[in-house]
């Protein structure tokens, strides 16, 4: 809150009226809970867990997966939530803990920028499915079937699978039935042959490349690529084609929803947030308890849960668990930390932190039983492999999926439960990570973006919305391809790692412990001061270690992208990371070195003056005494947003009324007066 005080003519006047501008919090405990479950179950957990569980070992995977929640992923959830309610502040102002770090909070607004511009692009291709399946509900949905403009020669609706039990005869006729006639008479000729001197394994070995095999696409597929996203027209990077209506009116749409939700801070997503965080729960048991009753559920689940056990000696699994369980959870983007700046001060973060994780475990674990029960159908049906229908991301959700849904009875209705749900677990995430962006604006010029909070919001979603355009582009896919490969990969690590060294190192472990027995009123364990100091920040050089050494580039489906574009997606990596060190080399230089950058401000602590106990009362004075004498000195004053608390705190405390004397609270605006602004060193940055 911002409060101004001016000297009146008075001089037997003692009377102080505040103007307030206040930082929002949460209407109860519940908001907050569901909100971090919204945030934390995301689309990840449907579209990236199963395919990376099966990929990995099956059952075997949950093993290392695990570890890397108890090694890594918890102690950052934590360590974020209890950092942000303890100072309740945003991502840019919390770092008055040490002012030499505030390019975490720069860089972490930066990936959480960068996220939302292509999340919201893939919440709007749910949207798009939503609403064609609402309007089909009296018929079939329009993947369902080859027979559309959009289809090609090569679409087909099931695949024949050549068996062990089949004669020779019906195998060649199968496999010269995928073949290009004309190909194979060319063959036929040059070799002096006709088609009755033709074997099965003379046609696998002498004439593959007449086979059409490769080039066979599915309804589902075919729909997504050449209707919803119209992939056919464009050429390459340099050619993405033209802006889809379509897609470009969803993503206004959904950008309207965010709006609408983040309008008014957390007083509104909080209570849209009770169907966001919850309906996807419902729909997921509606759609297990379908997916059960299909024939062939039973070979998709074994398919997912088998343990595959020597998988747990390769490398990639444990890569794949710690960067699962890490992008899961999502630390490092400034969400975490805005959510529990929201909360009363003596709130359990702690038992909150265990109860989240929990919760966003068993979803990606029961998300997979779903998923592959219902691909367990669609091999069924296809006569393929779970092996050949399986996937992840965007050909999970658009793909596979809808074309397993297409072939169940009353396929409407399923897909828009889907898909819906699809929606609102993209919104829960969406709404946290932009409400990151604005609360940081908001907290660091609280005089004038607080008070309208409103237009700070239209303004972020506008732009945001203008900058996803080109992801709704022919070749949109390709962008948000390459932003998904970049944006929130080795900077999120990055900038994790740096924020954990930066808390338990600079700031001091045994400092933080002390703040949070003051927040919880209980000593946590030194579990946590190993994780925070040694074995999280390890476990993450590992990752970035791994995955460099592992790096494959970018691309989408057979197209690997040109370098060139791989130097753009390094761009983005670069981005969090040069804002996160040019402002560690900017505060060095203005705070004249290292100690003093990197010590805690004088206005560091708890928000409200009568939870700074301890070490942080003595703030009380300070304040007191500078605001006393800059209101003597120039008349009018605007003060930090627990200021005045504590002017009215040590003014009972000390019961000297003199100091107080002739001074009232002007009633104009803050910015229709002629004050200055005290601020923090750290707060002119």
């Amino acid at each position: 809150m911002c409060v101004t005080y001016s000297k009146i003519a008075d001089p037997n006047e003692d009377n102080i009226i505040k103007q307030e501008v206040e930082r929002q919090a949460w209407s109860n405990k519940v908001e907050f809970f569901l909100s971090c479950v919204g945030y934390a179950v995301g689309l990840g957990n449907v579209w990236r867990f199963p395919y990376k569980c099966y990929r990995n070992g099956g059952g075997a995977f949950l093993i290392p997966y695990i570890l890397m929640l108890v090694l890594v992923g918890l102690p950052c959830f934590f360590l974020e939530l209890a950092f942000g309610q303890f100072a309740s502040l945003g991502p840019f102002t919390i770092w008055r803990a040490s002012p030499l770090f505030k390019g975490v909070g720069f860089a972490s607004i930066a990936l959480s920028v960068l996220v939302s511009i292509y999340y919201n692009v893939i919440i709007a291709y749910s949207l798009f499915y939503m609403l064609v399946t609402f309007v089909s509900f009296d018929g079939d949905v329009p993947w369902a079937t080859c027979n559309n403009p959009w289809n090609t020669q090569f679409c087909i609706t099931e695949s024949i699978r050549i068996t062990d039990d089949m004669n020779e005869t019906q195998k060649l006729n199968i496999t010269l039935g995928r073949m290009n006639t004309t190909c194979v008479d060319n063959i036929l000729d040059m070799g002096g042959m006709n088609f009755t001197d033709l074997s099965y394994n003379f046609t696998q070995t002498n004439l593959s490349t007449c086979s059409y095999v490769g080039r066979y696409k599915l309804p589902s597929d075919e729909y997504f690529s050449r209707y919803v996203l119209r992939l056919h027209e464009a050429t390459d990077f340099g050619d993405v084609g033209g802006i889809s209506l379509k897609l470009a009116l969803t993503l206004l749409l959904a950008w309207i929803f965010v709006f609408f939700a983040l309008k008014n801070g957390v007083k509104s997503s909080g209570k849209i947030i009770y169907f966001t965080a919850l309906f996807p729960y419902v729909v997921l048991v509606i759609l297990l308890i379908r997916g059960l009753t299909l024939e062939g559920y039973m070979e998709g689940i074994k398919f997912y849960v088998i343990p595959k056990w020597e998988k747990l000696a390769t490398p990639q699994v444990w890569v794949d668990a710690a960067s699962q369980i890490f992008y899961s959870l999502g630390p490092a983007f400034g969400s975490l930390l805005t959510m529990a700046s929201y909360n009363q001060f003596k709130n359990n973060c702690y038992r909150d932190a265990i109860l989240f994780a929990v919760i966003n475990c068993a979803t990606s674990v029961f998300a997979g039983f779903v998923i592959f029960a219902v691909l367990g159908f669609m091999a069924h049906v296809t006569n393929q492999e779970v092996g050949d229908v399986a996937t992840g991301g965007p050909g999970l959700v658009f793909i596979a999926y809808p074309e397993g849904i297409a072939r169940m009875p009353y396929p409407p209705i399923w897909a828009f439960l889907f898909f819906f749900m699809l929606l609102s677990l993209g919104m829960s995430s969406q709404f946290a990570m932009v409400e990151a962006i604005i609360s940081a604006l908001a907290d660091e010029f609280p005089s004038t973006l607080r008070r309208n909070k409103a237009k700070l919001c239209a303004a972020v979603c506008l732009v945001l919305f203008l900058c996803g355009l080109p992801l709704v582009t022919n070749g949109g896919i390709w962008v948000l391809t390459l932003m998904d490969d970049y944006s929130g990969s080795y900077s999120l690590l990055f900038v994790c790692m740096i924020e954990l060294i930066a808390i338990a190192w600079v700031y001091g472990h045994n400092r933080f412990l002390e703040d949070l027995y003051m927040m919880l009123g209980f000593k946590v364990n030194y579990y946590w001061v190993a994780m925070w100091k040694f074995v999280a920040p390890v476990i993450i050089v590992l990752i970035l270690i791994a995955s460099g050494i592992q790096f494959s580039p970018s691309g989408y489906g057979d197209f690997v992208f040109p370098t060139w574009v791989q130097g753009v997606g390094w761009g983005l990596v670069s981005i969090p990371i040069v804002l996160l060190l040019g402002t560690m080399l900017i505060q060095l230089i203005r705070y004249g070195g290292f100690r003093n950058a990197s010590r805690p401000q004088k206005d560091w602590g708890p928000a409200l003056p009568e939870n700074r106990t301890g070490r942080y009362a003595d703030y009380l004075e300070v304040v007191y005494e500078s605001k006393k004498e800059d209101i003597q000195k120039n008349g009018v004053i605007e003060m930090d947003k627990n200021e005045p608390n504590i002017v009215e705190q040590m003014k009972k405390r000390r019961e000297s009324a003199q100091y107080n004397k002739g001074y009232e609270m002007d009633e104009k605006p803050v910015a229709e007066q002629n004050g200055h602004t005290v601020q923090s060193e750290d707060d002119k940055l």
